[in-house]
């Protein structure tokens, strides 16, 4: 068999129970190399948490630039409540925004999918969330979470105050936009654009940015305006009105863990960072570090294999390898495999381990 080029892939597991889900993913890189001799290239390194350990920073320079280097990053989870009281620019999270804005990564994607398989596992009623798939595209370089002048200050009479800037460009609004035209493209040829035009300026700009975007470039799309709390009701009412979601980085950090939960599990659910089509990619679990099950083997890797399967579709232009990959986690749930966090009554209880070698031999 012919081998293709080699395709660097950087792995940073990061904190809590980020080690445990990205060796998962190791496992099944390393079967592709194998098996399909698509000899990806893996490096590994520290960020987060066990960087500042080692370092006192939260990512070094040099591992900054592996970053730069690599086609797609796998990365695991950042943070935990040992890090909390860290002066604000050296915690665990500031990894990631840099990684977010220093690689470009403007548009995050965050899939919503209610597996057939664990409709039961959601709290909302099966009819409402049977069949659910929705995308939402978080623009995730700008606003409130990038905006200056930001800090806390100190205020007459012994008080402070603390300041963030909610701020927004066209041409950030513009590029964000069509990602989400371009993927409802291949959808159902649905966007819904969510902002708070009722009570912000920039909120208004959004609205106006994104009418002009699919007015000029997507006429064939159909594109409805929502304010963001409306949105977030309605994602409990009625979710499987939505396709493709576009909204800015702080709703978008909301009303995405809003709609992961509707699935039953934030252990199921992938993500992807991207930038221009020539950058690499970062791939990332939606779940946090949860350090309480840390080292216990209980985590569910299925997010952290999913992203990877994102990776494959996006960085790597692997489609049929992530398809593969994605029919082997739907074979193992119709298995009724379960780790702790989506176990019912009837179903086999595995371990983080356990669920990746099975992904493996149904790839097999």
């Amino acid at each position: 068999m012919i081998k293709i080029k080699k395709r660097k892939i950087l792995l940073l597991p990061g904190d809590g129970i980020g080690p445990e889900v990205v060796n998962e993913v190791k496992k099944i890189i390393e079967w592709f190399n194998k098996k399909k001799s698509l000899d990806f290239e893996i490096e590994e390194d520290l960020v987060g948490g066990v960087s500042y350990e080692k370092h006192k920073k939260p990512i070094t320079d040099e591992v900054f630039y592996k970053a730069l280097e690599s086609e797609a990053i796998i990365l695991g989870a950042v943070g935990g409540p040992k890090w909390d009281t860290l002066e604000f620019s050296k915690r665990p999270e500031r990894a990631l925004l840099k990684l977010r804005k220093e690689l470009k990564l403007f548009a995050n994607l965050r899939p919503a999918i209610c597996f057939k398989q664990l409709v039961d596992a959601s709290s909302l009623k099966p009819e409402i969330v049977s069949g659910l798939d929705i995308m939402i595209v978080r623009e995730l370089t700008g606003g409130i979470y990038f905006g200056e002048p930001r800090g806390i200050k100190p205020i007459e009479n012994g008080e402070r105050k603390g300041i963030n800037t909610h701020v927004y460009s066209s041409n950030e609004i513009i590029r964000v936009a069509k990602v989400a035209f371009e993927l409802a493209q291949k959808r159902n040829k649905k966007v819904t654009s969510c902002d708070k035009s009722n009570v912000m300026e920039a909120g208004i700009l959004w609205r106006e940015e994104v009418q002009k975007v699919k007015d000029e470039e997507y006429p064939n799309i159909e594109l409805s305006h929502m304010l963001a709390d409306n949105c977030a009701m309605q994602l409990l009412r009625k979710p499987k009105q939505f396709d493709v979601i576009v909204t800015d980085n702080l709703f978008g950090d909301i009303l995405s863990d809003e709609a992961a939960m509707l699935t039953g599990s934030l252990g199921l659910l992938p993500s992807a960072s991207l930038g221009a089509k020539d950058k690499n990619g970062m791939y990332e679990p939606v779940h946090g570090s949860a350090p309480d099950i840390a080292g216990t083997g209980k985590a569910n890797p299925i997010a952290t294999i999913l992203s990877f399967a994102m990776a494959l579709k996006y960085s790597l232009d692997l489609d049929k390898e992530a398809d593969n990959l994605e029919q082997a986690v739907q074979k193992v749930l119709d298995d009724g495999l379960r780790t702790q966090d989506i176990l019912s009554k009837g179903k086999k209880e595995v371990s983080t381990s356990q669920m990746g070698d099975a992904i493996i031999s149904k790839l097999k």
